[in-house]
Protein backbone atom coordinates (compact mmCIF):
# COMPACT_ATOMS: atom_id res chain seq x y z
CA UNK A 1 0.00 0.00 0.00
CA UNK A 2 2.79 2.19 -0.19
CA UNK A 3 3.42 2.68 3.50
CA UNK A 4 5.62 2.16 6.12
CA UNK A 5 4.80 -1.24 8.05
CA UNK A 6 6.80 -1.77 11.29
CA UNK A 7 8.94 1.28 10.47
CA UNK A 8 10.26 -0.17 7.34
CA UNK A 9 9.87 1.22 3.49
CA UNK A 10 8.32 -0.71 0.84
CA UNK A 11 10.40 -0.54 -2.34
CA UNK A 12 8.01 -0.66 -5.19
CA UNK A 13 8.85 -1.39 -8.84
CA UNK A 14 7.36 -0.87 -12.04
CA UNK A 15 6.45 -4.91 -11.90
CA UNK A 16 5.27 -4.01 -8.04
CA UNK A 17 3.67 -1.12 -8.10
CA UNK A 18 0.11 -0.91 -6.70
CA UNK A 19 -1.08 -0.10 -9.92
CA UNK A 20 -0.52 -3.84 -10.75
CA UNK A 21 -2.46 -5.09 -8.13
CA UNK A 22 -5.73 -5.90 -8.84
CA UNK A 23 -8.67 -3.14 -7.98
CA UNK A 24 -11.28 -3.73 -6.69
CA UNK A 25 -14.78 -2.80 -7.96
CA UNK A 26 -15.62 0.47 -5.85
CA UNK A 27 -18.55 2.19 -5.96
CA UNK A 28 -18.63 6.03 -7.30
CA UNK A 29 -18.29 7.88 -3.53
CA UNK A 30 -15.22 5.40 -2.96
CA UNK A 31 -13.67 6.28 -6.56
CA UNK A 32 -13.94 10.29 -5.73
CA UNK A 33 -12.96 9.64 -1.86
CA UNK A 34 -9.33 7.49 -3.58
CA UNK A 35 -9.33 10.40 -6.52
CA UNK A 36 -9.42 13.44 -4.01
CA UNK A 37 -7.10 11.81 -1.75
CA UNK A 38 -4.52 11.10 -4.21
CA UNK A 39 -5.26 14.96 -5.96
CA UNK A 40 -4.43 16.39 -2.38
CA UNK A 41 -1.08 14.23 -2.52
CA UNK A 42 0.02 15.67 -5.39
CA UNK A 43 -0.85 19.12 -4.22
CA UNK A 44 1.31 18.56 -1.40
CA UNK A 45 4.24 17.82 -2.74
CA UNK A 46 4.63 19.98 -5.44
CA UNK A 47 3.54 22.74 -3.52
CA UNK A 48 6.69 21.45 -1.48
CA UNK A 49 8.59 20.86 -4.86
CA UNK A 50 7.73 24.30 -6.26
CA UNK A 51 6.63 26.90 -3.70
CA UNK A 52 6.86 30.09 -5.87
CA UNK A 53 4.46 28.47 -8.30
CA UNK A 54 1.70 27.32 -5.07
CA UNK A 55 2.19 30.75 -3.89
CA UNK A 56 1.81 32.49 -6.80
CA UNK A 57 4.04 35.45 -5.02
CA UNK A 58 7.67 33.72 -5.14
CA UNK A 59 9.36 31.41 -2.68
CA UNK A 60 7.99 30.36 0.97
CA UNK A 61 11.40 32.15 2.61
CA UNK A 62 13.72 29.41 0.84
CA UNK A 63 17.00 30.25 -0.34
CA UNK A 64 18.22 29.32 -3.92
CA UNK A 65 20.36 26.67 -2.84
CA UNK A 66 17.02 25.16 -0.61
CA UNK A 67 15.26 25.17 -3.31
CA UNK A 68 17.93 22.84 -5.20
CA UNK A 69 17.36 20.59 -2.91
CA UNK A 70 13.95 20.03 -3.15
CA UNK A 71 13.53 16.91 -4.86
CA UNK A 72 11.25 14.33 -4.44
CA UNK A 73 13.86 12.04 -3.18
CA UNK A 74 14.89 14.40 -0.18
CA UNK A 75 11.13 14.71 0.46
CA UNK A 76 10.33 11.26 1.13
CA UNK A 77 13.59 10.31 2.94
CA UNK A 78 12.94 13.45 5.50
CA UNK A 79 9.06 11.78 5.72
CA UNK A 80 7.18 14.81 6.95
CA UNK A 81 4.28 14.40 8.96
CA UNK A 82 2.12 15.72 6.50
CA UNK A 83 3.37 13.58 3.78
CA UNK A 84 2.74 10.81 5.79
CA UNK A 85 -0.64 11.82 6.79
CA UNK A 86 -1.33 12.30 3.12
CA UNK A 87 -0.16 8.94 2.23
CA UNK A 88 -2.38 7.29 4.91
CA UNK A 89 -5.13 9.38 3.93
CA UNK A 90 -4.96 7.92 0.75
CA UNK A 91 -3.87 4.43 2.01
CA UNK A 92 -7.43 4.46 4.03
CA UNK A 93 -9.33 4.98 1.10
CA UNK A 94 -8.06 2.63 -1.34
CA UNK A 95 -8.22 0.30 2.10
CA UNK A 96 -12.07 0.76 2.00
CA UNK A 97 -12.40 -0.05 -1.74
CA UNK A 98 -10.80 -3.39 -0.81
CA UNK A 99 -13.89 -3.64 1.60
CA UNK A 100 -10.96 -4.57 3.86
CA UNK A 101 -12.56 -3.89 7.96
CA UNK A 102 -8.82 -3.19 9.77
CA UNK A 103 -6.66 -0.35 9.41
CA UNK A 104 -4.13 -0.53 6.61
CA UNK A 105 -1.48 1.01 9.55
CA UNK A 106 -1.98 -2.48 11.55
CA UNK A 107 -2.09 -4.65 9.10
CA UNK A 108 1.42 -6.78 7.94
CA UNK A 109 2.66 -6.79 4.36
CA UNK A 110 2.17 -10.75 4.03
CA UNK A 111 -1.63 -10.13 5.37
CA UNK A 112 -1.97 -7.23 2.26
CA UNK A 113 -0.05 -9.51 -0.14
CA UNK A 114 -2.23 -12.71 0.52
CA UNK A 115 -5.29 -10.62 0.30
CA UNK A 116 -3.94 -8.93 -3.18
CA UNK A 117 -3.24 -12.69 -4.44
CA UNK A 118 -6.85 -14.11 -3.44
CA UNK A 119 -8.50 -11.15 -5.65
CA UNK A 120 -6.13 -11.46 -7.91
CA UNK A 121 -7.16 -15.21 -8.55
CA UNK A 122 -10.68 -14.61 -8.12
CA UNK A 123 -10.48 -11.88 -11.34
CA UNK A 124 -7.96 -14.34 -12.68
CA UNK A 125 -11.29 -17.19 -12.80
CA UNK A 126 -13.88 -14.76 -13.72
CA UNK A 127 -11.96 -13.55 -16.96
CA UNK A 128 -10.83 -17.31 -17.94
CA UNK A 129 -13.25 -18.83 -20.46
CA UNK A 130 -12.65 -22.50 -21.62
CA UNK A 131 -10.87 -22.98 -24.42
CA UNK A 132 -12.20 -24.44 -27.70
CA UNK A 133 -10.90 -25.95 -30.82
CA UNK A 134 -11.72 -25.53 -33.88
Amino acid sequence: MGSWHGGERSTYTNSQSFETFPFPRPTDEQREAIAAAAQRLNELRENWLNPSASLGTGPDGATEAELKKRTLTNLYNARPTWLDQAHQTLDRAVWTAYGWGQDPLDTDDETILRRLLALYLERAGEQMTPMTHA
